[in-house]
């Protein structure tokens, strides 16, 4: 029998899982550095995190594993992590190796986005309705374990994220209305309000550029607005590299470009992929200024797969390569550092968990550092740098991808399709 929690209950029971049992005051003194002060900041560089070496979630990273990353990010930079659910122990366990490293060195620094994932009553179950605005059971248990563990590493926990890419409607299995995402949003605020929660912690949802405004219309709810004015920032997600094949006015070589050489007309693409994630990250700020509202706007995704044998690789879009990911990359820290706006690069290590029963989709390739502790093109530099050594990766050192061959690289590199080619596809779909 269906399990149907009425919406009062379940806010009590929040409240009460959310709240400190012993009514102890909690201290919060361990807290050096705010959001507010890390975010925009050049000097914390992010990345989107997830530890898993294998095809399931079901075998979780060990804590040597953890911390063997960890050392790998801190050498490369990155102060910030984003995190997605705390459904497993992956996330609680991040934090405990972060706190250890810096128990044996005080001087370490690395900090959290974390995740609390959000679904639509009815996602993942064979029920044939999703309840759009009702919340999964699982819900409430997201928020009270992220509450939880925003309590017990206040000085590691800087966000709160509510859900991801919860609200976009392409995410069909579990996308909830803007009311869900604006209740949980509230709740934290309130936890913060009453001393439950650091006030200096910052709370968001992460979610598409379309759901915060910056697409079409059909977003454009009071729900949106007032969770606009409810968060402290506003995560946006922004992916030229989908968009060569779903939206690819952008990337297909144009004919004033036919003459170009091989590498003007890649160069020219990534180029216009460049600002075509600018535009949409100034459509989201466009829109939340039309409002009336003026606060901080940061990504809280991008990034460009190196592999694909679906609609980006060789028989689609061409898109996805280490040249290209490796543009993107250079191209995007580099435009976001200038302005001041932090980018959690999707993502820091590839996850073969992510599209298990498809080797080489796309999903399981985003990472800058493969499951052979390669680095991908993207980070060769680094590994010139010697940046790497002495770390090590499953007991394997750092080294380049292609044994830093870039000749070698450049052999799997192909040029977009021209406009022609994609006009003559999409006229035949």
């Amino acid at each position: 029998m269906k399990r149907i929690i009425p919406k009062l209950i379940l806010t009590l029971m929040v409240i009460s899982m959310a709240s400190c049992t012993d009514q102890r005051a909690h201290d919060f003194s361990s807290i050096e550095i705010t959001a507010e002060e890390i975010l925009g900041n050049p000097n914390y560089q992010a990345i989107s995190f997830g530890a898993y070496r294998e095809t399931t979630r079901e075998i979780q990273p060990t804590i040597p594993q953890i911390k063997e990353d960890l050392m790998i990010l801190h050498a490369m930079g990155i102060r910030l992590l984003r995190t997605y659910n705390v459904h497993y122990d992956e996330a609680a366990n991040l934090l405990q190796a972060i706190r250890e490293i810096r128990q044996d060195d005080p001087d370490f620094e690395m900090y959290l986005m974390l995740g609390a994932w959000i679904d639509a009553k009815n996602a993942w179950t064979d029920e044939p309705e999703r309840i759009r605005d009702e919340d999964s059971p699982r819900n409430s248990v997201e928020i009270a374990r992220a509450v939880e563990l925003a309590q017990q590493y206040p000085d590691i926990v800087k966000i709160i994220a509510v859900g991801n890419e919860a609200m976009v409607h392409w995410a069909e299995e579990y996308w909830v209305e803007p009311s869900i995402i604006l209740r949980w949003v509230n709740h934290l605020q309130d936890l913060k309000a009453a001393g439950e929660l650091p006030e200096t912690l910052w709370i968001t949802s992460s979610d598409d550029f379309s759901s915060w405004g910056g697409g079409g219309t059909e977003y454009h709810k009071p729900e949106l607005d007032a969770l606009i004015e409810a968060v402290d920032f506003i995560s946006m997600h922004t992916y030229p590299m989908h968009n060569t094949h779903y939206n690819p006015e952008f990337w297909g070589v144009p004919e004033d470009e036919l003459d170009l050489s091989d590498m003007e007309k890649i160069h020219s693409a990534m180029d216009r992929s460049l600002e075509f994630a600018i535009n949409q990250y100034e459509n989201v700020v466009a829109y939340m200024q039309s409002l009336g509202i003026d606060k901080p706007v940061h990504i809280g995704e991008t990034g460009w797969a190196t592999v694909s044998n679906e609609y980006y690789g060789e028989d689609g879009a061409r898109a996805t390569d280490e040249y290209k990911s490796g543009l993107y990359y250079k191209m995007m820290r580099e435009w976001s550092n200038e302005n001041g706006i932090t980018v959690f690069y999707f993502e820091a290590f590839d996850e073969p968990w992510k599209d298990a029963a498809n080797p080489l989709g796309s999903e399981n390739h985003f990472g800058l550092i493969n499951l052979q502790a390669q680095a991908k093109y993207a980070i060769w530099d680094l590994v010139d740098q010697g940046i790497f050594d002495g770390l090590t990766r499953d007991g394997n050192p750092i080294t380049k991808t292609y044994d830093g061959d870039l000749d070698a690289l450049l052999e799997d590199v192909l040029v977009p399709p021209t406009d022609a080619e994609i006009r003559a596809r999409q006229e035949g779909q």
